[in-house]
């Protein structure tokens, strides 16, 4: 019987690390057509009666604007160029304020969020942390830097039921994500913690002035590069 269980959980274990393994490779190259996110707020809308919204169009990084690309570097994870898929200071500030509030809150990088986005649920517990883990370490093993922000731009969800830079700029501004100025980037990436609640425009004074926080930040940023991976310059 404990043969049998062992051999079992074997049996699973090597499975789930084929399958992952695969998809992580697969999504190297290939466009993530949906993602667990898109499927579950899908099927919220149909629940509480709410007209369907599903607007997602993936593109190219060439095709989205650097300076959206900076702006979520600089809103998100400042440290993404330089770190290896986690940022353990912004990870244990966040363990000190949950011990403090006795809540889960996140120190996610840019590649942990794409990795929960593509490959995982929504919903914070320490079981989904731990898979969150597994594949960022796979998609900072397999995938370049700029790979992991092209997924992670055409994924993110960005108003109700609007997934990626393209649709989010068509929605919230009329126009591609290839075209779009400092200040609508800048007003994208300030709605990312709650782009369900937040709206790009008309900003409200809470977005302006994390709108404002971010252009600064992009000017303090100093050269970008992804492909060369230039980080943000000390301060």
């Amino acid at each position: 019987m404990i043969k049998k269980i062992f051999r079992l959980l074997f049996k699973t274990l090597f499975w789930f690390l084929v399958v992952s393994i695969f998809f992580v490779l697969a999504y190297k190259w290939l466009p993530v057509p949906v993602t667990p996110l898109m499927v579950i707020r899908n099927i919220e809308q149909k629940q509480d009666g709410q007209k369907v919204v599903w607007k997602h169009e993936w593109v190219p990084i060439e095709s989205i604007s650097e300076d959206l690309q900076l702006a979520v570097i600089c809103s998100e994870d400042q440290k993404f160029l330089s770190h290896h898929g986690f940022d353990l200071e912004a990870i244990e500030d966040a363990i000190e304020t949950n011990k403090e509030g006795k809540r889960l809150k996140g120190g996610s990088t840019i590649s942990q969020q794409t990795a929960k986005n593509v490959f995982l649920w929504p919903k914070r517990s320490w079981v989904r942390k731990g898979f969150e883990v597994y594949f960022t370490f796979l998609i900072e093993l397999f995938w370049s830097k700029e790979r992991i922000l092209e997924v992670y731009l055409n994924s993110i969800e960005m108003g109700n039921g609007v997934y990626g830079a393209e649709a989010a700029s068509w929605y919230w501004f009329n126009k591609s994500a290839g075209t779009l100025t400092k200040y609508e980037a800048a007003a994208l990436a300030a709605i990312l913690p709650n782009p369900k609640k937040y709206k790009a425009s008309p900003a409200t004074t809470y977005i302006q002035s994390r709108k404002e926080w971010i252009l600064r930040q992009m000017r303090n940023y100093g050269p970008f590069d992804l492909k060369k991976k230039i980080p943000i310059r000390e301060k």
